[in-house]
C-alpha cells in the first residue's frame, strides 16, 4: 500500500520522507510533488574507488545505480550449465560482490547552501564548507551522527536558522522509518543544543525579537497529528502548538519557496486543509485559508503578497492552479488563472520572482510549462522522449530553473531553464550508451470496458525476434500515485542483457490525473485488474515475450492486483517478484488496531460496516481467492517489523498458497512440476530497503533460474554498481 511523494512536494515528499504514515508504499503519491523543495537540492556525483577509501565514510549512496550486459535468449538445457553450475556463478559473484568495491557508484546528499556556506554529510557526520570548498576536503565538523548509537545513520534533511546560528538535520537509519531530529549550536565550537525523537516535518522561522523558532512536527504509530514549536538558548522553550483530532488526518509543515509563509498543512487522502504562519510573527495565531470540504484538494505557495493555490476544486476535478490576496485567503476569492489539459497530471510547481514553473505529465510524456507572471504568458516545453520522471533540485537563483530527468534505464540527467533566453539547456558532456543501444515505447491496451491505458516499454534496439525474449512487466495501481520509474541499475542490466521492460500505467495509480486514480479505488478496483490483463496480452499479441517468458513485479499495494492475477489468469505468467506486498486486503481493513487502516478507508472501503464494500473487496483479495490450480513461481520479499503492511498477512497468503499448490500437484498427478513459492522475510522496521544488494541480487537469481536463463553476466555487470 502507500506512503509519500505524489501528491504535491508538499503533498508528496513530505510524504515520503517526513510522514511515512500516509499509506503502505513508500513511493511519490498522486497529485503533485511540490513539497519536495521541503528537502534539501540533491547532489549527484560519480565517484571512483581509487580516489576513496572507505564506503563507510561516503555520504548516502542514491538509491538507484547503473549497467550493462550481452543478448539473453531461453536456454536449451541439453547446451547449457546445469542448475547447479549456475547456482555456483551466482555464488562466485556473490563473494565479489562483498569483498571488491564497485568501480563506479552515484551517491546522494542531503545537502543545503545557506548564507556562504554548505551543509552537508561527510562519513558520519554533519559538516559545514565554504561554498566554493563544497566538494573539498576542507569542511568543518559540527557533529559526528555516531554519538546517536545508530546502525549506519544518514541525514535525511538539513534545515539553517535565518541567522545562522543554529542547524537542524533529521536523522535516521536504512531499516527503520522514525528519525531523530538534531538542533547544533553553530560557533568556534558547535554542540548539540537538543534532540528530538520521531520527528517528521520542521522548519525554522525567525520572530520579531530576531530570535529562532523550530516547528516541528511528531510522529507516532505512522500517524503525524502535533507540531511543536521551541526556542533555543537563554529562552529555551518548548511547546505542543497544533493538535488535529480526526485519526484520518495527518500534519506537515511546508515553508513557502521565499520564506514568507510557515504553511500547516492538515491532510488525507481525499481532503486538505491549510492554515498560515506567519514568517514575520510566529507566535500570532495562525490564519485559516479554507476550512476543509471533502474532496477539496489543495496546496499553497506565495508570492507578492498573492497565494497561488493549486487545487482541484470545481470542474472538471482536476488540478488547476488559482491565486488570491494573501489577505483574502478563503475559497469564494480565489480566482482561476491556469488550467491544465485534460488526462494531464501536475507532477509539481515551483514558484520563482517572475515566473511559475509547472512541471506535467501528459500523454505519458513530460512537459514543462514557464507562466510568465507578469503578462501571464506560457511556453510549454516538451521533453526528451526517452525522460520518465523529474528530479527537482531546491533552487534560490532566480534566474534558473534547474532539474532532472531520469527513466527506469537511465540515470539522472540535469536540464536548466533559464528565464531570460526563455531556452532549456541540456548538461553538456558524455552521452550514455543506452541512448543508442536500448528504445522507448509507449503504446495503449484496450481494457474490456474500452478504457486505453497507457505502458512505457524498454527493450535493445538490436533485439531480434522479440517474441522469444524474457518480459518483466511493473505495475502499482493505487492511491493515484504514479508508477514508480527512477533509474534503477538491475533495470538497466536487464536490458541489457536482453530483456523487456513493460510498465502498465493502469487505473487506480495517478499517470492520467486524478479521475485515473477515482475509477481504480472503492467498488472500481477490479478495473485495475482488468488493466493489468489487458496490457500483458496485448504486449504479447505485438509481439513483446510470450507467457512462458513473462514475469511480473510490484511493490506494496501493487501487490493486490499482481495477487488478484496470479488467482483469475495465472496461465499468462511464468514467475512473479513481490516486495513487502499487501495481499490481504480484507483481513487488514476490518482491524481497526492496526495504525493505517482509518485512512485507508477511502482506497480500499469499510468492510467493517459496509457490506456492498466488503464483498467486493472479497471478489480481488489475493487472499481471498487462491484456489488449487497451477500457479507461476512467486518470490516473496517481506520485513520483519513492518508497520504499513503487517507481516502476518503476507505470512498467511503464502501458507494458503502453498496449501493450495499442494493440493493441485496431487490432483495433476505424476510428471507435475510445481511452483517455487519462497518468502524472503527480512530484519528492520522499514516498509521498503531500496538499496539492498542481498535483495536485489537474490530477486534477480530467482528471474533467471525461473525462466532458465543464464544469470552469469548479468551478475557479472551488476557488481559494478550495486552499493553496500
Amino acid at each position: 500500500m502507500i506512503t509519500m511523494q505524489q501528491t504535491t512536494k508538499l503533498f508528496l515528499r513530505a510524504l515520503k520522507y517526513s510522514i511515512p504514515h500516509h499509506g503502505k508504499c513508500m513511493q511519490k503519491q498522486n497529485y503533485c510533488n511540490f513539497a519536495d523543495r521541503y528537502y534539501n537540492r540533491i547532489r549527484l556525483k560519480k565517484c571512483h574507488l581509487q580516489n576513496k577509501s572507505k564506503i563507510s565514510e561516503l555520504a548516502r549512496h542514491i538509491p538507484s545505480r547503473s549497467f550493462s550486459c550481452k543478448d539473453l535468449l531461453p536456454i536449451k538445457p541439453e547446451n547449457e550449465k546445469s542448475l547447479s553450475e549456475n547456482m555456483d556463478a551466482f555464488e562466485k559473484v556473490r563473494t565479489r560482490l562483498e569483498t571488491q568495491p564497485q568501480e563506479e557508484y552515484e551517491i546522494i546528499n542531503a545537502e543545503i547552501k545557506h548564507g556562504g556556506f554548505v551543509y552537508y554529510q561527510e562519513g558520519c557526520c554533519l559538516v559545514r564548507s565554504k561554498d566554493e570548498e563544497a566538494d573539498s576536503d576542507n569542511y568543518e565538523v559540527l557533529f559526528n551522527l555516531e554519538e546517536l548509537k545508530l546502525d549506519q545513520p544518514f541525514i535525511d534533511c538539513i534545515r539553517v536558522a535565518p541567522d545562522e546560528k543554529y542547524v537542524a538535520a533529521k536523522i535516521r537509519t536504512e531499516d527503520s522509518e522514525t528519525s531523530t531530529l538534531i538542533v547544533v549550536k553553530l560557533s568556534d565550537q558547535p554542540v548539540m543544543e537538543a534532540s528530538f525523537p520521531n520527528v517528521s516535518s520542521f522548519e525554522w522561522v525567525k520572530d520579531e525579537e530576531d530570535e529562532d523558532v523550530l516547528f516541528y512536527t511528531f510522529q507516532k504509530n505512522l500517524r503525524c497529528q502535533d507540531v511543536y514549536r521551541a526556542t533555543f538558548g537563554e529562552n529555551r522553550r518548548n511547546e505542543r502548538f497544533y493538535t488535529e483530532k480526526d485519526p484520518s488526518y495527518f500534519v506537515f509543515l511546508y515553508l513557502t519557496k521565499d520564506s514568507r509563509f510557515l504553511t500547516l498543512n492538515i491532510m488525507n487522502k481525499m481532503t486538505s486543509e491549510v492554515w498560515l504562519i506567519d514568517g514575520l510573527s510566529p507566535w500570532d495565531p495562525p490564519v485559516l485559508i479554507q476550512k476543509r470540504i471533502y474532496g477539496v484538494l489543495y496546496y499553497v505557495e506565495h508570492r507578492d503578497d498573492e497565494l497561488y493555490i493549486l487545487t482541484n476544486v470545481g470542474e472538471p476535478t482536476e488540478f488547476k492552479l488559482m491565486r488570491t490576496a494573501a489577505d483574502a485567503p478563503a475559497i469564494m476569492n480565489w480566482d482561476l488563472f491556469f488550467t491544465m489539459k485534460r488526462n494531464t497530471k501536475v507532477v509539481d510547481l515551483d514558484m520563482f520572482k517572475d515566473h511559475c514553473v509547472l512541471f506535467l505529465k501528459h500523454s505519458n510524456l513530460l512537459y514543462v510549462n514557464v507562466i510568465g507572471l507578469a503578462d501571464d504568458s506560457v511556453r510549454s516545453l516538451k521533453l526528451p522522449p526517452w525522460a520518465c520522471g523529474f528530479i527537482m533540485d531546491t533552487n534560490s537563483d532566480p534566474k534558473n530553473c534547474p532539474f532532472q530527468l531520469c527513466s527506469p534505464i537511465r540515470p539522472p540527467k540535469y536540464y536548466t531553464y533559464k528565464f531570460a533566453e526563455g531556452k532549456l539547456f541540456e548538461e553538456t558532456g558524455h552521452e550514455d550508451p543506452i541512448t543508442k543501444t536500448s528504445r522507448v515505447l509507449r503504446i495503449e491496451a484496450k481494457s474490456k470496458d474500452g478504457k486505453l491505458v497507457p505502458m512505457t516499454i524498454f527493450h535493445k534496439t538490436d533485439s531480434e525476434d522479440l517474441q522469444k525474449k524474457p518480459l518483466l512487466v511493473h505495475v502499482y495501481g493505487a492511491y493515484g500515485m504514479d508508477l514508480k520509474m527512477n533509474f534503477r541499475p538491475e533495470r538497466r542490466v536487464l536490458v541489457d542483457d536482453g530483456w523487456i521492460l513493460a510498465y502498465c500505467h493502469v487505473r487506480g495509480g495517478g499517470e492520467l490525473g486524478l479521475q485515473w486514480h477515482a475509477d481504480g479505488r472503492l467498488t472500481k478496483k477490479l478495473n485495475g485488474l482488468a488493466d493489468l490483463e489487458a496490457c500483458i496480452k496485448t504486449l504479447h499479441s505485438q509481439g513483446f515475450s510470450q507467457p512462458s517468458l513473462t514475469t511480473l513485479s510490484a511493490f506494496s499495494a501493487g501487490g493486490v492486483l499482481v495477487g488478484a492475477l496470479c488467482n483469475s489468469k495465472p496461465e499468462l505468467l511464468r514467475a512473479v517478484t513481490l516486495e513487502a506486498p499487501f495481499l490481504d486486503v480484507l483481513n487488514t481493513m476490518m482491524d481497526t488496531t492496526l495504525p493505517l487502516t482509518l485512512e485507508e478507508l477511502e482506497e480500499w472501503g469499510n468492510p467493517s460496516s459496509d457490506e456492498k464494500h466488503k464483498n467486493y473487496i472479497k471478489r480481488y483479495c489475493p487472499c481471498q481467492n487462491i484456489k488449487p490450480q497451477h500457479y507461476p513461481s512467486i518470490h516473496i520479499t517481506a520485513y520483519e517489523n513492518d508497520e504499513r503492511v503487517p507481516l502476518k498477512g503476507i505470512v498467511n497468503y503464502t501458507e494458503k498458497l502453498k496449501e493450495a499448490i499442494a493440493e493441485h500437484t496431487k490432483e495433476a498427478g505424476e510428471g507435475y512440476q510445481p511452483p517455487n513459492i519462497i518468502l524472503d522475510i527480512q530484519p528492520g522496521g522499514s516498509h521498503v530497503i531500496e538499496d539492498s544488494h542481498k535483495k536485489i541480487t537474490a530477486q534477480m537469481k530467482f528471474l533467471y533460474e525461473e525462466l532458465g536463463l543464464d544469470s552469469t553476466n548479468a551478475f557479472e555487470d551488476l557488481k559494478k554498481y550495486l552499493k553496500f
